[in-house]
């Protein structure tokens, strides 16, 4: 019998099972071809991880982005639609599933990054910091322009949905976390409009519940659909304070398991002065009563078995436990969990950092 018999049992995503609760988190790893195009070394890599019940890709631009991470890919383009179909037929014949992290990161892109187009936000105001260290001088974060008709993105999401669908990815995960554009609408400190996009909580959460609404369209299927998010912020200059956060993302998270998506995927975020303080998986796990609750917060084998079994958890117990640095460098991490270790270490210069072998740090663990 496995040490942690819960995290190693099988999950019903509606009409998928997951083969075990070990869920592989979304890691940029900057190895895409020119273009935003998946290749074969990034086929091998998703290979190598299809011990996990469901791998998250990497985040996957929507459209055509001025992000740091220029090989970073996207699902907008033929190429890239062929490019992904062999990393999930590769999963596929792995055993495992995968779905495709929807990304776009709106006022925290650069626009010299995109030939000089602006960077786009809910509200003209620029995030605090950032660096660009691919751009001379090493520039911090601009200010972005307000995007007209958000309703335009609505669209862009819902293409990038059927796409996913078109290059044989199991169901899609909306990134609403961390700063990117989806959260930047759900929160007050970057969301200044007047119109049915901003003001109200209900308003600022139009849009994420517009794009989620969108890509349950295109896939038929509400399970087929997750999403991400960071109520204690902490990055990209996000983080409503305490109460304010507490109404958003309780209104948000109720209207988004009346629409009965496959999972909420609840991440603590980052710790840092910015952050409020909310222990989100506290607040908002006693909310959640049709979508799974996926949990990425810095677990181990031990929290994440009491957390699955209920324990140290308000509310009820979490479904499936998120994994993301010790995926680099143990791709059989399912396995190690059970004898608790031994891990290997992974280098962090070359997390995102290709260099002359881009084998290097990705898949040679």
């Amino acid at each position: 019998m496995p040490k942690y018999p819960i995290l190693a049992s099988p999950l019903k995503l509606g009409s998928l099972t997951l083969k075990n609760r070990v869920l592989m988190a979304s890691l940029t790893r900057n190895r895409g071809s020119p273009g935003g195009v998946p290749n074969d070394l990034m086929a091998l890599y998703y290979k190598q991880r299809s011990t996990a019940g469901l791998i998250l890709s990497e985040g996957t631009f929507i459209e055509e982005i001025g992000g740091e991470w220029i090989n970073a890919p996207g699902i907008y383009s033929p190429a890239q639609i062929k490019g992904w179909k062999k990393v999930t037929s590769t999963v596929h014949e792995a055993g495992s599933l995968i779905f495709c992290q929807l990304w776009h990161i709106g006022r925290v892109a650069h626009p010299l990054h995109q030939a000089g187009r602006p960077n786009v936000a809910p509200s003209a105001i620029r995030a605090e910091g950032g660096k660009f260290r691919l751009l001379a001088g090493e520039p911090g974060y601009v200010v972005p322009v307000a995007i007209e008709d958000p309703q335009v993105y609505v669209e862009t999401y819902r293409r990038a949905a059927r796409l996913a669908k078109e290059a044989g990815f199991d169901g899609v995960e909306i990134h609403a976390a961390n700063g990117y554009l989806p959260h930047q609408f759900i929160e007050a400190n970057s969301n200044k409009r007047t119109d049915k996009w901003g003001g109200s909580i209900e308003n600022r959460s139009r849009f994420v519940l517009e794009i989620v609404k969108a890509s349950i369209a295109e896939w038929g299927d509400s399970k087929r659909v997750g999403i991400k998010l960071s109520p204690a912020g902490g990055y990209n200059d996000m983080g409503d304070d305490d109460h304010l956060a507490r109404e958003e993302y309780s209104y948000l998270i109720q209207e988004l398991d009346k629409l009965d998506i496959g999972y909420i995927q609840l991440s603590q975020g980052f710790p840092s002065p910015r952050a409020n303080k909310l222990v989100v998986l506290d607040e908002f796990r006693p909310l959640i009563k049709n979508a799974l609750v996926f949990n990425n917060t810095g677990l181990d084998a031990e929290t994440a078995e009491k957390q699955l079994n209920g324990q140290g958890v308000q509310g009820g117990a979490i479904h499936g436990a998120v994994f993301g640095r010790l995926f680099i460098s143990n791709p059989n991490l399912p396995e190690l969990l059970q004898s608790d270790g031994p891990f290997k270490d992974s280098d962090y210069t070359t997390y995102y950092t290709v260099g002359e072998n881009p084998v290097k740090g990705y898949t040679d663990y």
